[in-house]
């Protein structure tokens, strides 16, 4: 199945690319959920200096973190039910070779207790010295999707109807994908288009979340 996963890193947006989606992905949720607790998605574009960095948390257990630095990025992913979940050693270690390889730049990130690094089932990076996706030396377990990330990455496939699927399961709403595609494009905000996803919000009401995001509220770039 051509889909995302630690297995196909071909399908991976470039660093650009993935930042923009998983701004537009946190913006949507900000939409949808004026309740921070309640949403999936969110992002901080001044997680720390020179870095930012994006999340996603199900409420099941289940999260990845997708840290950007000035030497590329760094994500840690996790299904808690998977073949490979560090849930499955008494310890809560990571899966043999799964961070074997990993570039010293990222070892912070790697050693970051926000990103509870004990819950890990996938773990890839991208370098900037090498501009590509990489991941440990390691051997799969026999199964399907074995370490959570063909279900946990399906998101990053940049397609809004990705999203509309998620909202309907998640929201229990059926949103027009036009105006998902517009954020997920990074267009101007307007009133219409906020209220053309969740008529009970307004614009001036998102600014809070819309400054955290980075999303560019005046200009689409």
């Amino acid at each position: 199945m051509n889909v995302i996963s630690t297995k196909n890193l071909s399908l991976m947006p470039e660093i650009s690319s993935l930042k923009k989606l998983l701004k537009s992905l946190a913006l949507l949720d900000a939409i949808m959920s004026p309740e921070w607790d309640l949403r999936f998605y969110s992002y901080n574009c001044s997680w720390d200096k020179n870095e930012q960095m994006g999340s996603m948390r199900n409420g099941c257990g289940d999260e990845f973190f997708i840290l950007f630095t000035e030497s590329g990025c760094f994500i840690k992913g996790f299904d808690h039910e998977s073949a490979m979940s560090s849930w499955g050693t008494d310890e809560q270690l990571p899966w043999k070779g799964l961070l074997d390889g990993l570039p010293s730049d990222f070892t912070a990130a790697a050693n970051e207790p926000a990103f509870s690094m004990q819950n890990i089932s996938f773990c890839l990076w991208w370098h900037n010295a090498k501009a590509s996706w990489g991941k440990g030396n390691f051997e799969y377990a026999d199964c399907e999707d074995p370490d959570g990330s063909e279900y946990l990455l399906e998101i990053l496939d940049g397609k809004p109807e990705t999203y509309q699927t998620f909202a309907q399961e998640y929201y229990e709403v059926e949103l027009p994908v036009n105006p998902i595609r517009a954020i997920y494009n990074h267009a101007s905000l307007t009133e219409e288009l906020v209220k053309s996803l969740n008529p009970k919000i307004t614009l001036s009401e998102l600014e809070s979340d819309i400054a955290e995001i980075g999303y560019p509220s005046l200009d689409a770039t």
